[in-house]
């Protein structure tokens, strides 16, 4: 049997167990840095896969890394599992979790013969607080040669238009009243937070391509009869480049202010987590992933024909930026849903996504057999050392 072949095979054997992790995790939807079922039962699925592991890295309790093999070359699968509030598993990162896994069971059968290293990171956190950055602060990349996971879409892509995001809490502070008998003795933090909504709108007239803001109230007030006292906001500024969400923060920080002098109130910005990056996404390694997911039968028409490429961000990107590393668009059917609906969350244990994870696992570890068995990306991989 060929090196594919038996990666196949190893993959195979275990269709079952992985379709069962998918839907596990799909049915037990944890919110970021608090995903202690689906880690551990990822964790506990590459140790019965012969995977050494090692849990709670990096002070993080849902993190872990598993490796096998003792190569040169270090090929890392970064498996999330986190979940959205209210609509679950709606970015089908319980597809990522178990294709990543089935990626690195493949690799590992291999990996003797290819003189690698595997490992599965498990790596928490993704929407929102950025767990693959506190591994990588960790030093968890520092000794990876390639990163590498899928992502299920609606359509089949190589790959994104990658945007820098950060994400930060505003709250305004102002005085209660009596809304009808004294309402000038208040100071209304739910205004202050309006007028910077309304200061937002109006700016976004003048944003660069791909400049981006959006948010939510998640707190304005107790009563209709008293003047909020305490209002606060959750917001998100994505832009091309960390340097350029810089500049967009700098004006979108003064239509809080404005918030703030209109009303007679005071504010604080917390920033949530980390920020993320563009990507830099590996041209070389992309080529191998192509190969191997149209031998599955997957196509890349829409980047084949230059359609535009949908707009995401991802801790993933910050990844790419110390690793050469790849994050490729699995396609699922979602009949029109698409990431971050409830529809797509109900996408995400159908048939049809059982064999994405199957796919994906595959694709992905047909992807390290090419990188691993191409002599120069092998040696410009390995300078990284």
């Amino acid at each position: 049997m060929t090196l594919v072949s038996n990666a196949e095979a190893a993959i195979a054997d275990v269709r079952d167990e992985l379709v069962a992790l998918s839907h596990y995790v799909h049915a037990h939807p944890e919110l970021g840095y608090e995903e202690f079922k689906s880690s551990e039962a990822i964790a506990k699925a590459a140790d019965v896969a012969g995977f050494h592991v090692e849990r709670g890295i990096a002070s993080l309790p849902t993190a872990f890394r598993a490796t096998k093999g003792s190569g040169s070359l270090n090929i890392v699968y970064c498996a999330e599992f986190d979940a959205l509030p209210d609509v679950g598993h709606a970015c089908g990162h319980n597809i990522i979790a178990a294709s990543s896994l089935g990626a690195a069971i493949g690799l590992g059968a291999v990996a003797e013969e290819l003189d690698l290293t595997v490992t599965l990171l498990g790596t928490p956190s993704e929407e929102g607080g950025g767990g693959k950055i506190d591994l990588i602060n960790a030093g968890y990349f520092d000794n990876a040669h390639a990163a590498m996971m899928i992502h299920p879409f609606p359509t089949e892509r190589l790959d994104a238009a990658c945007l820098a995001v950060d994400h930060f809490d505003v709250t305004y502070f102002g005085k209660e009243a009596h809304a009808s008998a004294a309402p000038w003795e208040g100071a209304n933090a739910l205004d202050a937070l309006t007028i910077a909504q309304v200061a937002l709108g109006l700016l976004r007239q003048q944003f660069r391509l791909q400049d981006q803001v959006h948010g939510i109230v998640t707190e304005g007030g107790s009563a209709a009869n008293i003047i909020p006292s305490r209002a606060v906001g959750r917001f998100m500024a994505r832009s091309i480049s960390l340097e350029r969400l810089g500049e967009l923060r700098s004006r979108v920080n003064a239509c809080f202010e404005a918030g703030a002098l209109a009303t007679g109130t005071t504010f604080t910005i917390e920033e949530l987590g980390h920020p993320f990056s563009h990507m830099d996404t590996d041209t070389d390694i992309l080529a191998h992933y192509r190969v191997a997911a149209e031998a599955l039968g997957r196509n890349f028409r829409l980047d084949d024909a230059d359609v535009a490429k949908p707009t995401i961000s991802t801790d993933m990107a910050n990844v790419s930026l110390v690793v050469p590393s790849i994050h490729p668009l699995l396609m699922i059917p979602t009949n029109g849903a698409v990431n971050h609906q409830p529809d797509f969350t109900a996408a995400c244990i159908t048939s049809a996504a059982d064999q994405a994870v199957i796919d994906g696992a595959v694709a992905l570890a047909n992807t390290a057999i090419g990188v691993a068995r191409d002599s120069k990306l092998r040696e410009r991989l390995l300078r990284r050392s």
